[in-house]
């Protein structure tokens, strides 16, 4: 990986605890464990895909991929309203096997079901696999534009939805100044950050075993960023 030459930058950071970097230098790559899974989150329009997709080495699990594929091969005229629950149920089954295989997943996740967040971190533990938040902050009108944008945009009435969704999501992180228990770690980024990071990899750091997290989980780092450089 290219270092980077600014001064107030690291190479990377391995997140551990809650790391709230909007507004603040951002590190060149996330590192993970190498079976760890991350899920982003934030409104739609925020950045998500884009993030992922660009940086993330590591299978993707995007509900949005698999709309464009149905999209691809339906008549264009047929709503999604019509084959939502298709698009739904494929991404769940596409979801469950990646978890199976027990690598690292990168997972797009607005937050709206908590059952599923709750499936795939109860998943995870079982497997012994550490579950990771990064939470792309956006102002509700630069992600709106960012649908409109990709013509991905959703209705006001759900839009609003996930806005309250992730507004909660961020109330409640900054108020507990930790990850939600049984996550190892949270980061949060807004949008010029999110086009700042390079690369989101997945590999063991080097003569260390990270524990798995128990639950409920206790006192968490408040953010005091452990940067790697050269990892």
């Amino acid at each position: 990986m290219r270092e980077d030459t600014g001064p107030a930058r690291a190479t990377a950071l391995r997140p551990d605890g809650l790391h709230d970097l909007r507004g603040r230098p951002v590190p060149a790559a996330l590192r993970y464990g190498p079976t760890d899974l991350v899920v982003v989150s934030g409104l739609p329009g925020a950045g998500k895909s884009t993030l992922m997709a660009r940086c993330a080495q590591a299978p993707l699990i995007d509900s949005q991929h698999v709309r464009e594929s149905y999209q691809d091969r339906l008549p264009p005229w047929l709503p999604y309203s019509v084959f939502r629950p298709l698009v739904r149920s494929t991404h769940y089954l596409r979801l469950m096997a990646e978890l199976r295989a027990s690598g690292p997943l990168v997972i797009h996740d607005c937050g709206t079901v908590p059952l599923v967040r709750s499936w795939v971190r109860r998943t995870a533990r079982r497997q012994q696999r550490h579950v990771h938040l990064l939470f792309l902050d956006a102002d509700a009108q630069a992600a709106r534009g960012g649908q409109h944008a990709r013509g991905r945009s959703v209705s006001t009435r759900e839009f609003a939805r996930h806005r309250a969704v992730a507004q909660r999501s961020l109330d409640r992180l900054l108020a507990a100044s930790a990850p939600p228990p049984g996550w190892a770690s949270a980061v949060l980024l807004d949008r010029a950050g999110a086009r700042t990071l390079r690369e989101i990899v997945f590999r063991a750091p080097p003569g260390r075993a990270l524990p798995v997290p128990r639950e409920p989980r206790g006192s968490q780092d408040t953010g005091r960023a452990r940067l790697v450089r050269g990892a």
